[in-house]
């Protein structure tokens, strides 16, 4: 049916028989609305109540109300996506893109930034969903380098992985408070970039994030949520689960603690144990392609964790002991890791990573030796030019 357009109709031609009739005024016709005008209006009324009722609610609950869940993906169009994966070094971060990729490869160490992709095919096969994978090395030294794949182009479709090796406790959370710090600065100055240009998609960005925590979630006035998905994953379970008991919860527990105050999902990861294999990609497959997630979650400390954004408490948690001097929870659960894990000061990358035996290419570095010897030359004859004219001017060098 095609939208009728009334205000061109003009009243029909009238007749009169005697003058008096004629000379009487006309009465104006009403102007009829057909349906779709008082479809229009119906909308704008309730939007306008909508919007009125929601910005008086809180954040969560105004979130909850404009996005009650997670977006549906248009089977008729393709989706890209950005995978940002970072953490300490040696910690499985190659591996578990590996296997989220489904590729069969060795893995090989991780130089500054490196990039590939996944696809995925639609239902009809004839469209594809592409996933950009971007993986970090070299553990912190190398953070500021996130500017590269954290930008305002992709950061609607972003997710981050932050892999901690479980097996290394020592090194936990000198990784894990670095790297969220330095991601929560530069999420937050693309977000304000972002906001100049296009609030709206700024502030659904944030929204969405909040609601996964719903708005009678009873920590909801006590997290410090991250808006762009984070995901955790402990690798090396398998040599992990054989820790001491007690050690094994505290790190657990302080794990759950720290994804739960940024917004963050929370798995471990062994590339030896198939079914966490198959765990973490179902949950990387979710970030990225919009797949179905199972939500079941695993909180036993002497199993595989598995807790979801949004589905985690305090009073789930538990408390650590209360520490002199710790301001808020995350500090008292920081001060027990410190406490009983005292972290060690990571490695930095060489100084001249050229020169490290594992990057040798004999051509280029003949080449390079080439270079090194003329430029030694061109010093050493500058210096002797200097000398001369410094004794030709009586000047003593």
């Amino acid at each position: 049916m095609s939208r009728r357009v009334y205000d061109s109709i003009k009243p029909p031609d009238m007749s009169f028989d005697d003058e008096d009739k004629k000379d009487a005024p006309i009465k104006s016709i009403p102007q009829t609305k057909c349906i779709w005008d008082l479809c229009i209006q119906a909308t704008e009324r309730a939007e306008l109540n909508t919007t009125r009722e929601v910005d008086s609610k809180g954040p969560f609950l105004k979130a909850c109300l404009m996005f009650p869940g997670v977006v549906q993906e248009n089977p008729n169009k393709s989706v890209e996506s950005t995978m940002f994966v970072v953490g300490a070094k040696s910690a499985a971060k190659t591996s578990i893109i590996l296997r989220f990729l489904d590729r069969d490869e060795q893995p090989k160490p991780t130089t500054a930034l490196e990039y590939t992709f996944g696809r995925r095919s639609k239902n009809n096969n004839m469209l594809k969903d592409v996933a950009h994978v971007w993986e970090l090395g070299g553990g912190i030294a190398l953070s500021n380098l996130i500017e590269v794949p954290i930008t305002k182009q992709c950061i609607k479709n972003l997710s981050v992985v932050i892999c901690v090796d479980l097996s290394k406790p020592e090194t936990i959370w000198t990784t894990i408070e670095s790297l969220l710090n330095t991601i929560k600065l530069r999420v937050k100055k693309v977000i304000a970039e972002l906001k100049r240009d296009c609030p709206s998609e700024a502030n659904q960005l944030v929204a969405e994030c909040l609601a996964r925590y719903g708005s009678d979630h009873p920590d909801k006035d006590n997290l410090d949520i991250i808006p762009v998905p984070i995901t955790i994953i402990g690798t090396k379970y398998d040599e992990f689960q054989n820790f001491d008991p007690e050690k094994k919860k505290i790190i657990s527990k302080t794990l759950r603690y720290v994804a739960h105050h940024h917004g963050a999902h929370l798995c471990y990861f062994s590339s030896k144990m198939e079914a966490l294999v198959m765990k973490t990609r179902g949950l990387l497959g979710h970030l990225v392609f919009k797949t179905q997630l199972s939500k079941t979650i695993t909180t036993d400390h002497s199993k595989p964790i598995y807790v979801l954004a949004g589905m985690d408490a305090i009073s789930q948690i538990g408390s650590p002991p209360a520490i002199v001097g710790s301001r808020s929870p995350l500090d008292q659960w920081k001060q027990l890791f410190l406490s009983t894990f005292p972290q060690e000061a990571e490695a930095m990358l060489p100084e001249d990573p050229t020169k490290d035996s594992k990057y040798n290419e004999s051509i280029i570095d003949s080449v390079r030796a080439q270079k090194d010897e003329e430029l030694e030359r061109f010093k050493k004859l500058q210096e002797r030019k200097m000398r001369e004219e410094a004794r030709r001017e009586g000047r003593v060098m």
